[in-house]
């Protein structure tokens, strides 16, 4: 009786080894709340394109978030044909309501930058001078914006001058990619990436942060993804050469995608690591079964 309370203790251990193993081949998953998620982004850690994984996360609450250095912020959709992501700032003012912020910026180093679509307008400025050293260049065409912004209600209760609104430009906020509002004695900013077919109306106008991202150099996870996505895996990455996996249902990953997954007829393919799993926890149902 007490060889067997031993071994039980024992399997127990050898168990809570090796089972997280298992329960993270289930980390990687193909939507965020309502949000479809696609290769280059994914849910967790070995999940989608690891250069994205620091910057593209799933929360607890499974809403789909964008982190800079300035701040996490909410995605609200992802248009993978142009490779753009819509990303709101809940600190930036619109034609609804204006409130005070510290700006918005991108990481010098993220696989990703500014749409060209972006348009990011300075609020109620101290000092909009021409002095490139240290204050961003106006767009004298931006005029007809800021005075559309500042006829919205929430701006116009403020009384404030036109001249204190600014287009920035260029769109990627320059080399370092920073809008540093402190610095520029900006109280507030607005950013929009699409008029909605209403130019002149504000109301109407999509406010947020359009980001565009880029897939890396000869990136030959593409066709291997397509065909995982197809099958309806996740794409992820693992090992010390970040080689490429698909993730298919109850945990089972593999080297193709999950149409091959299914066919066990055909033989699984495993990856290595994975089949050392499953041979121990059949090694440990054989002892049990020798030892009852």
């Amino acid at each position: 009786m007490k060889s067997k309370r031993s071994f039980f203790t024992l399997l127990s251990l050898f168990s809570l080894i090796f089972l997280p193993s298992l329960i993270s081949s289930q980390n990687c998953q193909r939507t965020c709340g309502k949000q479809p998620i696609r290769y280059p982004f994914g849910t967790g850690p070995g999940c989608g394109d690891r250069r994205f994984q620091t910057y593209i996360t799933c929360n607890q609450q499974q809403q789909l978030t964008f982190t800079t250095h300035t701040g996490c912020y909410p995605i609200t959709s992802i248009d993978y044909n142009q490779q753009v992501i819509y990303i709101t700032d809940p600190s930036m003012s619109t034609c609804s309501f204006t409130q005070p912020s510290k700006g918005f910026s991108l990481d010098w180093d993220a696989p990703c930058r500014f749409s060209d679509n972006s348009i990011f307008a300075l609020l109620d400025c101290s000092n909009l001078t021409m002095d490139n050293a240290t204050v961003p260049l106006c767009d004298t065409e931006g005029t007809p914006i800021c005075s559309l912004l500042y006829s919205c209600q929430p701006m116009s209760k403020l009384n404030i001058p036109i001249s204190t609104c600014c287009v920035y430009t260029p769109v990627d906020l320059g080399p370092s990619f920073e809008m540093d509002l402190e610095k520029l004695k900006c109280n507030s900013y607005s950013g929009l990436y699409s008029v909605n077919g209403q130019e002149s109306d504000p109301e109407s106008w999509k406010y947020g942060v359009a980001v565009k991202y880029k897939f890396s150099f000869n990136n030959d996870y593409l066709t291997m993804c397509a065909n995982c996505e197809r099958s309806k895996g996740a794409c992820g990455y693992t090992g010390p050469y970040n080689s490429f996996v698909c993730n298919c249902l109850h945990g089972v990953k593999t080297s193709t995608d999950c149409f091959d997954a299914a066919s066990w007829n055909s033989g699984l393919r495993f990856l290595p690591w994975q089949a050392g799993n499953w041979l121990i926890y059949s090694m440990e149902w054989f002892l049990v079964g020798v030892l009852l």
